[in-house]
Parts: structure tokens; C-alpha cells; sequence
């Protein structure tokens, strides 16, 4: 089983490139994207009728995408959201809710009890022999005390 996750997270970026070619702003429907990217993670859809639909990569990916659109189910934009860019979006009072919309399914969820607070991360980058991971840090009501980082090296070794 370790080898198959091990071989189907290094293939699933180029099958994941290959298909986002094939989606196209303006042009390609919502149900175009599920015939060309498969199952979602998630899906939320907002009052005026957009929706967004997640494809997460995570645990063992280093991207998470969330795919907009609008009203019309036409594709606005496919966004890669494990970034600087979204990791620095994270504040303190923000929900359990609007931490998954914003970075998606996280690789790893934990409860320190003796805290009395919960983690989520998500595998940023790989580099020699450690992964590198952004955690969020929430309060036993589930919103945002704090954020930081870890690495792990990869293997377990």
C-alpha cells in the first residue's frame, strides 16, 4: 500500500496539469470540470450562485486547488491555494469554516488535549529529506489562536 500512495502522489501533478490545460476561464462548464478532474473534496456555493469546487491533493500532494465559478457555471478561475499568498491570509477569530474554504483539505488534523487547542497542517514544500508544513492553531471553539510552521523528515527516519 506504501508504495502505491507513494507512486500515485508522483503522478497525480502531471495528470493534475495535463487536466487543468484543458479547463479554460470563460469557456469550460462546471460539468465539464467533473468530467476532466474527477471527484471533489468540497464544494460550497455562495448566495448569488457561484461556486467553488475543491480538489485537494493533500495528504502527501503539495497543492490544493479551488476551482470558481460563476453564476452562469462558467469557470472564472482555478486557484492553487497552499501559497505565501493564502498562508498569509490566515488570522487569529477566523473559523474552523473559513480556514478549510480558504486552503482546503488539510494533510493532517490533531487535538493536544493537555492544550486544549487543534491542528491542522498542510505539506508546503519538499526539500532533501523533510517536508515542510504550514499549521494552523485553533482553540477548543475552533477559531484561530495562531499559525507557524514544522518540517518532518520524510521517511520517518
Amino acid at each position: 500500500m506504501g508504495l502505491f500512495s507513494a507512486l500515485m502522489a508522483a503522478l497525480m501533478p502531471a495528470c493534475d496539469g495535463i487536466n487543468l490545460k484543458r479547463l479554460k476561464p470563460g469557456v469550460t462548464t462546471l460539468a465539464e470540470t467533473r468530467d476532466i478532474m474527477g471527484p471533489t473534496t468540497m464544494e460550497w456555493t455562495d448566495a448569488d450562485g457561484s461556486q467553488t469546487l475543491e480538489y485537494a491533493r493533500t495528504p502527501n500532494g503539495i497543492v490544493n486547488y479551488m476551482i470558481d465559478f460563476g453564476p452562469d457555471r462558467r469557470l472564472r478561475q482555478v486557484r492553487q491555494v497552499l501559497s505565501e499568498e493564502y498562508f498569509a491570509r490566515v488570522k487569529p477569530g477566523m473559523s474552523r469554516d473559513e480556514i478549510r474554504r480558504l486552503l482546503g483539505q488539510p494533510a493532517s488534523e490533531q487535538y493536544f488535549s493537555l492544550k486544549k487547542e487543534y491542528a491542522w497542517d498542510w505539506k508546503m514544500r519538499n526539500e532533501g529529506t523533510y517536508d515542510y508544513y504550514f499549521d494552523v492553531y485553533f482553540d477548543e471553539n475552533w477559531q484561530v489562536t495562531r499559525t507557524g510552521s514544522h518540517m518532518a523528515s520524510i521517511g520517518g527516519g
